[in-house]
C-alpha cells in the first residue's frame, strides 16, 4: 500500500526559509523520479522540480533558483528546500512519483505573510 506523507510546512515571513519533506512508502523508492508540486489558493496543481534516483535535478521556472530539491534513498525521502520565499509561494505543496501515483497526500501549507 502506498503511502505518501508531506511536512515542513508552516508561516513563514517574505524572505524567509522553508525546507519540506516528504516521506513514502510502497513502492522501490529509489528507482523512480520524484517530483514536488504546490496548488495555490484557487489554481491548479502545478510541478515545481523533480529528482532522479541518481539526483539529477529539473526545476520549473516558478522557483527556480529559490529551491533546492533532493532526496535520500536510504530514508525514502525527498526534500524541498525554498528559500527568499514571497506571498505568491503561498500554497499547498504535494509530492509524488513520476509516473504520478492517482492517489495523493494531504500536502503541507505553506503561507509567505508579514
Amino acid at each position: 500500500q502506498v503511502q505518501i506523507v508531506e511536512s515542513g510546512g508552516g508561516v513563514v515571513q517574505p524572505g524567509g526559509s522553508l525546507r519540506l519533506s516528504c516521506g513514502l512508502s510502497g513502492f522501490t523508492f529509489r528507482d523512480y523520479v520524484m517530483a514536488w508540486y504546490r496548488q495555490p489558493p484557487g489554481k491548479q496543481r502545478e510541478m515545481i522540480a523533480t529528482v532522479s534516483g541518481s539526483g539529477d535535478t529539473v526545476y520549473t521556472h516558478s522557483l527556480k533558483d529559490r529551491a533546492t530539491i533532493s532526496r535520500d534513498n536510504t530514508k525514502n525521502t525527498v526534500y524541498l528546500q525554498m528559500n527568499s520565499l514571497k506571498p505568491e509561494d503561498t500554497a499547498v505543496y504535494y509530492c509524488n512519483r513520476i509516473p504520478e501515483f492517482s492517489t495523493w497526500g494531504q500536502g503541507t501549507q505553506v503561507t509567505v505573510s508579514s
